[in-house]
């Protein structure tokens, strides 16, 4: 773990962890924490955002209302993305979803350390495949009793990604048994290649959006889909579909529809051009525990990332949720506190 230094974002601070060598085979791994401005010991709660596939943190507005709800804001860029990518690895790759376990749990410990002598409380953020990652990743932390020990509070799911998208045959056994052969034999082998248009241009700033971030990181086509990738997300989602429990309430928000995928990003800027919205309505009673799904009318995949009123729509969305959240919070440490003082 090194020291805190500038971030790429004025403002912001990073934190590398060393994951030693890839069990993949592609060289060491690190991930890297972000934080938003100096460490805030006095903050009750704090904020985990977590990417999703071609993604990595560069929402500055997304931490800035967080900031604005008395949270202190980080958020971790997975190893192999963003911040974390190094020479010769294939960006996001993995073959096994647990494998993010262990930074995930770093950062609640250097969450949890920045506000010595208070038990902060942490909400957890996923957008699309960090959706599924983290919630598969609470529920084995629940299982094994480490949820409100590690400080772990809430959970906002932004279109969580938890089924295949795509013609029924994707889903089908026959097709998942070749992929997963596939997977044994040649984990890299690119099953979906990046395709020009599309999402991408319906957010930067230098196409048809309005914001700014690294298009190294962030291909405008999205990176390549490789078989040992997409095998452990099959497996994600069929285990997230069995059940699960992530152990603390959660929000789930969505668009209210998906959109052919389209290179005219106009025809793209209001609804979901990456998932498909009902199966996102049909598994969110998965994730277990006190769920609130919420779709917002006109919302692109990475609701905000939405056009500016559907974006205004869903942190109206997300503040009245807050509400409940750090109300029941503040209720609960007052019981605590009637308790301790009693005693």
């Amino acid at each position: 773990m090194t020291a805190w230094v500038p971030d790429v974002l004025p403002g912001y601070w990073q934190q590398t962890f060393e994951l030693g060598p890839d069990p993949d085979g592609e060289g060491r791994l690190v991930a890297t924490l972000v934080r938003r401005g100096e460490p805030d010991p006095d903050a009750a709660h704090a904020v985990l955002v977590v990417h999703g596939y071609t993604d990595y943190f560069f929402h500055t507005e997304l931490a800035d209302h967080f900031a604005s709800r008395g949270f202190a804001c980080y958020a971790l860029d997975l190893h192999k993305c963003g911040r974390s990518h190094r020479d010769g690895q294939t960006p996001h790759f993995t073959t096994d979803l647990a494998r993010y376990d262990r930074e995930l749990e770093l950062a609640l410990d250097v969450i949890a350390a920045e506000a010595p002598g208070r038990r902060r409380q942490v909400l957890v953020y996923g957008h699309s495949a960090g959706g599924l990652i983290v919630s598969l990743w609470l529920d084995r932390l629940r299982r094994r009793g480490l949820t409100h020990r590690k400080g772990v509070g809430g959970l906002v799911l932004n279109s969580p990604w938890l089924d295949l998208q795509g013609p029924a045959i994707l889903r089908a056994t026959p097709t998942a048994a070749a992929i997963r052969v596939l997977a044994r034999v040649r984990k890299t082998s690119v099953v979906r290649r990046p395709r020009p248009g599309g999402y991408g241009t319906t957010l930067h700033r230098d196409y048809a959006g309005e914001f700014e971030y690294d298009l190294r990181r962030k291909p405008i086509g999205g990176f390549p889909v490789t078989a040992g990738w997409i095998a452990a997300i099959r497996r994600g989602q069929t285990r997230l579909q069995r059940g699960l429990d992530v152990g603390v309430p959660n929000l789930i928000l969505r668009s209210d529809r998906s959109v052919p995928e389209s290179d005219d990003p106009e025809a793209i800027q209001r609804g979901d051009a990456v998932l498909d919205v009902a199966q996102i309505a049909r598994w969110a009673g998965c994730i277990g525990n006190r769920s609130t799904v919420v779709p917002i009318t006109d919302a692109k995949h990475d609701v905000f990332l939405s056009l500016p009123e559907v974006r205004a729509r869903a942190y109206a969305e997300l503040d009245e949720w807050l509400d409940w959240y750090l109300n029941r919070s503040d209720r609960r440490r007052d019981r605590l506190a009637a308790g301790a003082e009693s005693r």
